[in-house]
């Protein structure tokens, strides 16, 4: 069902297709159902957007909208880049240089027979200079090779026995690097299904077809799943999990994309819901740890502790000071909670140098501050929205001052579901289930794997390689730690 729930997470902003729907005369009922049973000041809000994108035939957007969802000609100029200096190190620096590599693959000698100037004899001397060259060899291509099984007789077992071949998947004609360096490629760089045909294909000089990659592909996200699984329950054990969420396509139809990431894990999942239902699905169990979101409400099913992103509440600050409704109270307003967060800041940087009693004096000082912002009738529309927003999570904005190691906004989150956004762009998403899934996967185990500094190919390929021998996929590589 297509919703008509913003698509922005403060700043209510009109979900696209409930604007297509109203467009075109295809508005159902539990659309506008489901329109109307909101908060009045966001309803209003959200209608005046509505007025404005049917008049001008635009869809409005909010300050904390990607700026990939932006048209081009639609941005405002970037500020002219200041003139760099001379390249290079500085005057008394020594310069950097691509070390040299510890192996030597094939050498050359190099030496004239005659002066390249005037033709003449040289005479030979003992002077001589070397230097290093790494480059692809020019012939590389793929190795056919042709596996002779011996079938033979266990008279104990009374059965006929054969060893297995640990290079590919049983049944499979691609063997393990081909698989991993082709999904790797897809799901861990974004890098495109007909990209990786012409490099296969043209440069490797090996035949691969679009069946024949998503197919293998299913069967590596079939035999790594119980890897995801362990990265679901390690975010679930999380004492800071960032979350976030970003739209999708799946069979033509709009999902979602969750993103739940740790310091060393990120664990993704394509969901057809944005509300509870998803989170639900994701939280198995009591989340001990603190969840850091935005301010979209389906968060609120978490009931430990919740710290919420400042930076998205300061963006819409901003974003109403550069617009034409900043007048009446609101200066004060923003002024008023701009302080709040500069002294929450100063406060954190001084936690060290503070009293535990006048550290918690002034926390709870702040607490007030928020308190007394949130309660005050405003007479201007977005102190109001805000003010709202500031009563509902007033408390969820300090957490970072009380739990250590908590940040005070959701960068880290952001960040993991980038690289969705990124692959949205190149493959508008999945045109099936199995490839939802299949996505979400190993997409997380690529990441994770990243996160933990070690080599995606290399530990890809040694599990497939101990799966096929045993049966059993060995546990997913921890970090690795300073020296390894």
């Amino acid at each position: 069902m297509a919703s008509a729930i913003p698509t922005s997470t403060e700043t209510p902003v009109l979900d696209p297709t409930f604007l297509a729907s109203f467009r075109s005369g295809k508005l159902t009922s539990e659309q506008a159902r489901e329109f109307v049973h909101r908060d009045p000041l966001e309803l209003q809000f959200l209608l005046l957007q509505l007025s404005v994108a049917v008049a001008a035939g635009t869809i409005p957007l909010g300050p904390n909208t990607p700026s990939g969802s932006i048209a081009p000609y639609l941005k405002s100029n970037a500020n002219p880049k200041k003139k760099k200096g001379k390249a290079g190190p500085k005057p008394g620096h020594d310069g950097h240089y691509r070390p040299i590599p510890t192996r030597i693959d094939k050498r050359q000698t190099h030496q004239l027979e005659v002066c390249p100037c005037c033709q003449g004899a040289l005479q030979r001397t003992d002077r001589q200079r070397l230097r290093i060259i790494e480059d692809i060899p020019d012939d590389l291509h793929a190795q056919t090779t042709e596996h002779t099984i011996h079938r033979d007789w266990c008279p104990k077992c009374k059965k006929q026995v054969e060893p297995v071949v640990p290079d590919a998947l049983p049944g499979c004609q691609l063997g393990h690097r081909t698989t991993v360096l082709s999904a790797w490629l897809h799901y861990g760089l974004g890098t495109t299904t007909s990209q990786i045909l012409e490099v296969f294909n043209g440069h490797l000089q090996m035949k691969l077809s679009v069946g024949g990659l998503t197919e293998i592909w299913h069967r590596l996200a079939e035999v790594l799943e119980p890897w995801y699984e362990q990265i679901h329950r390690e975010c679930l054990l999380a004492g800071v999990l960032h979350a976030d969420e970003t739209g999708w396509r799946t069979e033509g139809v709009t999902s979602w994309l969750w993103c739940f990431a740790r310091d060393d894990a990120t664990y993704y999942r394509i969901h057809p819901k944005r509300g509870h239902e998803a989170l639900k699905v994701f939280f198995t169990e009591a989340f001990q740890g603190v969840l850091v979101s935005d301010f979209w409400k389906a968060y609120d099913i978490v009931t430990q502790k919740r710290q919420k992103c400042w930076p998205h509440l300061l963006r819409d600050l901003t974003a109403v000071d550069e617009g034409s409704e900043s007048g009446e109270d609101w200066p004060e307003f923003c002024k008023k909670l701009w302080r709040i967060y500069a002294d929450a800041v100063r406060l954190e940087a001084g936690i060290e140098e503070l009293q535990q009693e006048s550290y918690d004096s002034r926390l709870l000082r702040l607490k007030t501050r928020i308190t007394d912002l949130a309660v005050r009738p405003w007479t201007n529309r977005h102190a109001r929205r805000l003010a709202k927003r500031l009563f509902d999570y007033g408390d969820d904005l300090l957490t970072f001052l009380e739990i250590e190691g908590v940040p005070k906004s959701n960068n880290k989150g952001e960040r993991e579901i980038r690289p969705g956004v990124m692959m949205r762009k190149v493959s508008f998403g999945s045109h099936s289930q199995q490839g939802a899934q299949t996505r979400s996967i190993l997409m997380s185990i690529y990441r994770t794997l990243k996160l933990r500094e070690q080599d995606p190919l290399k530990e890809t390929e040694s599990a497939l390689r101990t799966y096929t021998l045993t049966g059993k996929l060995p546990a997913l590589p921890v970090k690795l730690s300073s020296g390894e």
